[in-house]
């Protein structure tokens, strides 16, 4: 093996953006992801959770949630208002509707996946229908006083339960009115603070399950409106939830960084009744755990801490393979910095602006192995901000150094570098 030289560079301040929700396909084949920059991801299963597209951000979209419908189709939602619907061929925000009810905080799909629901901030749960052409504004469901944070349709689509502060609520399909409003503090003596209702689901059997701030996964009998079950899995907020396709398994994101998993096992081996169980948890996260997804064979959360972890299912792994491999991605998938080579120049790549800098240089030798003190310092040559609100998808700079690019979802721009002893110039081309 030839000689080189190694250049530690601990100058790239990347700063990557937390996870904020997820969403797996109803196939079980793809996984969409959003972060806090708005940018969007999908990860392949089939291609051993290959990132295989990302859509860049936007300073004016936030995505508060995602779901998948009508097939392939992705669909976004956050505190702008608007419904998005992506293009995953042109890697670009397609086309986009107003909820209008205000910043949107929820949205989930019907089981059949032709309609969408969202919850908004002026309280209300509109109804969208999913066509060819994009989505169309259906109709109004019953709205109450207080921002709906989280949606969730019953299996057969006639009913929807909404969780809120202090309280949710059922609502039929049919006649669009609440048929029963729970609040998740009454049995709680002097609650002098509000229980805000993060994440909740319907289970087909009519079970509703919420986790509230108050670090809480509650079953509840929404037709009776009674406590069936009532969990303290941790001490702090219980921020997401997601349940498994046969409804026996269910998955909990905390504010601590851990996820836990609760199983219906039964009472008595062999015996018919089954009871909720806290079997599991898991210390994968530093930060919050903002979203979870429960796919057929794997458990999977993404946090603040960006990292998107993925812990298979041991019980269904047949035999130990590398399908049986915890996996954590950390770092990003894209190349974030290009080398000039023959300069000495290193290019970095933020959302917004791209920083150019010369590495530093040493004259000493020394044995294989050894640490050399740099001469010259690494020098920091100039900053580029790209202007508007797309952020940047893909930047290089060329081998000689002298030209610079970058590109946007919509637009590229390319800059001519003049390095001289006062400095660094770019001039457009």
């Amino acid at each position: 093996m030839g000689e080189f030289e190694v250049h530690r560079v601990r100058f790239f301040g990347l700063v990557p953006a937390g996870v904020r929700c997820l969403a797996c396909h109803p196939r079980g084949s793809r996984l969409a992801l959003a972060r806090t920059d708005g940018t969007v991801e999908v990860y392949n299963f089939a291609a051993n959770y290959f990132q295989e597209k990302v859509i860049p951000g936007h300073e004016a979209r936030s995505v508060e949630s995602l779901c998948w419908a009508a097939g392939d189709r992705l669909f976004g939602a956050g505190l702008g208002g608007d419904i998005t619907e992506y293009d995953l061929s042109a890697l670009s925000a397609a086309r986009g509707v107003d909820g209008g009810g205000g910043p949107i905080w929820s949205m989930v799909a019907s089981g059949t996946g032709t309609q969408l629901a969202i919850g908004c901030e002026d309280g209300s749960v509109k109804i969208f229908q999913v066509v060819p052409e994009g989505i169309q504004f259906e109709r109004n469901l019953d709205r109450r006083k207080g921002r709906v944070l989280c949606l969730s349709w019953h299996p057969s689509d006639t009913h929807i339960v909404a969780g809120s502060i202090d309280f949710f609520r059922v609502i039929d399909l049919t006649s669009g009115q609440t048929v029963q409003r729970i609040m998740v503090n009454h049995h709680v003596e002097k609650a002098k603070r509000e229980c805000v209702v993060w994440a909740i689901a319907l289970l087909s059997s009519g079970t509703v399950v919420s986790a509230d701030s108050f670090g809480r996964v509650q079953f509840w009998d929404w037709q009776q409106g009674t406590l069936a079950e009532s969990y303290a899995v941790s001490t702090s907020a219980v921020l997401s939830l997601a349940v498994s396709e046969k409804e026996d398994s269910i998955i909990v994101g905390t504010s601590t960084g851990a996820t836990y998993q609760l199983q219906l096992l039964p009472v008595r081996l062999g015996g018919l009744e089954k009871q909720w169980v806290r079997t599991k948890v898991f210390q994968f996260h530093s930060h919050d755990v903002r979203a979870v997804a429960h796919s057929p064979t794997a458990l999977i959360s993404g946090g603040l801490d960006a990292q998107l972890v993925i812990r298979p299912l041991m019980e269904k792994v047949q035999k130990k393979s590398y399908d049986a491999a915890l996996r954590k991605f950390t770092f990003p998938h894209r190349r974030l910095v290009s080398c000039a080579r023959k300069a000495r120049l290193l290019l970095f790549q933020f959302s917004q602006y791209l920083e150019l800098w010369r590495l530093g240089s040493t004259e000493e030798t020394g044995k294989d192995g050894e640490v050399l003190p740099l001469c010259r310092m690494p020098e920091h040559l100039v900053q580029l901000k790209s202007k508007g609100p797309e952020h940047i998808y893909c930047s290089c700079v060329s081998p000689c150094g002298t030209w610079l690019g970058y590109s946007t979802a919509s637009r590229f721009q390319l800059y001519r570098v003049h390095c001289d002893g006062d400095g660094v110039s770019l001039r457009k081309v």
